[in-house]
């Protein structure tokens, strides 16, 4: 039994103190992608006393997401990625506030999505054409917002460092990023990107890739064989990723 005055957030206020709690406890922070980097991301924020969630993601849990996600396990296979991290947000504060979306964020249905209701918004999506949405959204409705670049087809998880879009190198991700913020008159966007220079992944050679050999469960939109190239991640770079990028939003969030 818990004594007087202590609750499962207690550690952490031994750090940021109770007024930052109280803080991270009425903010909202909507996560898009809730996959290697996006899932252990909002574990993070969950376990910071963050209290409340929306949660944006169209896909469904594969047997080849679990070298890397936090979510996935057998038996979250074929379950709606949104789903599963709510319930496991809820496992973890009970008084949580979350909305979850199953959608693919793009700017064509951009104007569904009102973001001046959230405090932070964490864009962890893998295509640039929503990424440059989201940002646009961002920037437009006044809106703190943090994206992460190419984490894929990496092995050093030291790598990775917090800056402007303006001010990063190597990352190709980060490069198209800088040409279309420009365009679109884009000043500023906070980061986490790695110098890491990405390793070209390995040709198949026992059918392993689901570029060739798809085994997305039913109800898959976005099927990995409509895909030019499948990266290659591990269990420890996307994760830590994730993790950098909450300590970010809880720090920025809590005034620390």
């Amino acid at each position: 039994m818990a004594g007087k005055g202590l609750n499962a957030f207690s550690r952490t206020q031994l750090l940021l103190g109770a007024e930052a709690m109280e803080k991270l406890a009425a903010s909202t922070v909507a996560v898009f992608g809730i996959g290697g980097v996006g899932g252990y991301c909002v574990e993070a924020l969950a376990r910071s006393g963050v209290g409340g969630f929306a949660l944006f993601d169209d896909d469904r849990v594969c047997i080849t997401n679990i070298n890397r996600q936090i979510i996935a396990t057998r038996k979250t296979v074929g379950l709606p990625k949104v789903e599963v991290m709510r319930d496991r947000i809820l496992d973890i504060n009970p008084k949580a506030r979350v909305e979850i979306f199953q959608v693919f964020y793009t700017k064509e249905n951009a104007d569904e999505f009102d973001l001046s209701g959230y405090d932070y918004i964490v864009d962890a999506i893998d295509t640039v054409s929503s990424k440059l949405a989201l940002a646009e959204r961002a920037a437009a409705a006044g809106k703190s917002i943090i994206s992460c670049m190419g984490a894929g087809n990496k092995l050093d998880p030291t790598r990775f460092e917090i800056t402007d879009i303006y001010k990063t190198s190597v990352c190709p991700l980060a490069k198209v990023m800088r040409y279309e913020l420009r365009r679109r008159g884009i000043k500023s966007l906070k980061v986490l990107y790695s110098k890491e220079p990405p390793i070209k992944p390995m040709e198949d050679e026992e059918g392993a890739s689901c570029r060739t050999n798809c085994v997305c469960p039913p109800g898959t939109a976005r099927k990995c064989t409509v895909r030019r190239q499948v990266p290659g991640s591990v269990s420890f770079v996307p994760s830590v990723a994730g993790l950098i990028i909450a300590g970010e939003v809880i720090k920025d969030l809590a005034g620390v």
